[in-house]
């Protein structure tokens, strides 16, 4: 507790936390309304739901070059408050293509409402890495992924409220007013200019082709050059499998094998189980990381996630179902924030823009190919059944995997950090003679 009232006395990270929060709720409402309202109109095309998913992916793979080098190269709490203000155009620009009706025009607009918010991450969570200590990285990483918990179990059943309320076009103003608010806790901030530009000033017309080339091939050069880093982005890829599927399986389980009559209702019950989950595993996890090393915590919940999962693809009836999920959920915060805590740790500030350039487009081409492969084979070639076995078994392969070399990578990475902390007291040691 003590650790958490610390970082929440930095005024700067409280209102980028809160920020992140209000442009999360942004995307999750008006897109799980749209989803539900698609489902609703097009009941035995449920292609149009995969689609709305996929166009919330997709996007990265069309940005994926620019968003790090922006990250790195321009200013980073500019970039954050533009695409706020920019998704909220889009969200009633999204309004009207509804209004008309016109299907191919309003995925065009959420394909680019999409690519936009993508620059959004990678900027905010490189200024949190430079306005927090070291020690209170893994803190914030517990915090993220209570606030993920947090739309979990409120996101999708607030989606669902607000489009039985108010209906699609609600939804979506509510979208409009969550981007506002994130754009001016974002202007409020006073990050300082080592942070906001940690390689110089530059101007949009100096990021002409060659330097963001060169800039992202640096990228991709300094991952592969640490062992470490590209384990972890494997798990990355796999986790937008898991990302892509989650995103579809659990209302596709229900409304087409478990409870078809009353698939909205237990859509919001599942919505709150799994919530719990990942909210209660949450706080186990941030307190094994004090117990644990990181990537025991890592490999233990790929497993425990993976193969309750696939359990789940057996359940007979939706008790069974909502408890086999509920349990999957309670492993997925020791992966996530194990990553989070430790990815600020082992990469450079000036390179994080361009790392997560490249951690986001892996995740999504990931996302979008199950996507898409769930979009041409369910229902006509594969079982809902059969996802559940996809996804668990992505994530129990990723944990084995892990398990045989992430203690190895650890322990060379631990060395090569002693080496260059004791370089540089020698080298202070001698300054001061």
């Amino acid at each position: 507790m003590r650790k958490f009232k610390e970082i929440f006395q930095n005024a700067n990270y409280v209102k980028l936390f809160l920020a992140n929060f209000t442009s999360q709720m942004g995307s999750t409402i008006g897109l799980t309304a749209f989803m539900f309202f698609l489902l609703d109109r097009f009941t035995e095309q449920p292609f149009y739901a995969t689609l709305t998913e996929l166009m919330f992916s997709v996007p990265t793979l069309a940005v994926f070059f620019l968003v790090g080098v922006f990250a790195d190269r321009m200013d980073r709490q500019k970039i954050a408050y533009y695409c706020d203000w920019i998704s909220a155009l889009l969200s009633i620009v999204l309004l009207m293509t509804i209004i008309i009706g016109w299907m191919p025009l309003v995925f065009a607009v959420l394909f680019l409402r999409s690519a936009i918010q993508k620059f959004f991450f990678p900027a905010e969570h490189a200024m949190i890495q430079g306005i927090l200590k070291s020690e209170d990285y893994t803190t914030a990483a517990g915090l993220n992924q209570v606030v993920m918990s947090l739309f979990m179990l409120f996101g999708n059943g607030l989606g669902i409220l607000v489009y039985w309320t108010v209906g699609v076009y609600g939804a979506i103003l509510a979208d409009t007013i969550t981007f506002i608010v994130s754009a001016w806790l974002i202007k409020t901030c006073r990050i300082p200019a080592e942070v906001r530009l940690p390689n110089g000033s530059h101007r949009l017309k100096d990021l002409n082709i060659p330097l963001v080339f060169k800039d992202f091939t640096i990228g991709m050069k300094y991952i592969l050059q640490h062992k470490l880093l590209s384990a972890l982005l494997v798990g990355f890829f796999v986790f937008g499998v898991v990302n892509g599927g989650f995103s579809v399986m659990p209302i596709f389980m229900l409304k087409y094998k478990l409870e078809p009559q009353s698939y909205e209702e237990y859509s919001i019950l599942l919505g709150i189980t799994f919530g719990i989950g990942v909210l209660i595993g949450s706080f186990a996890a941030s307190l094994l990381t004090q117990k644990f090393k990181l990537y025991q915590l890592i490999i233990s919940g790929l497993l425990i996630s993976g193969s309750f999962i696939i359990a789940a693809s057996f359940a007979g009836n939706t008790h069974i179902f909502l408890a086999l999920l509920f349990a999957a959920a309670f492993g997925l915060p020791l992966v996530n924030i194990a990553i989070g805590g430790w990815m600020p740790s082992i990469v450079d500030p000036k390179m994080m823009g361009r790392v997560q350039g490249w951690i986001s487009p892996l995740m999504m081409l990931s996302q979008s190919l199950t996507l898409g492969f769930i979009a041409v084979s369910f229902p006509v070639l594969f079982k809902v059944e059969m996802l559940y076995w996809m996804v668990g078994g992505c994530l129990a392969f990723v944990g084995i995997f892990y398990s045989l070399v992430l203690p190895k990578l650890t322990k060379k990475f631990e060395k090569i950090l002693k080496h260059i902390l004791w370089n540089k007291r020698v080298q202070y040691n001698v300054l001061l003679g």
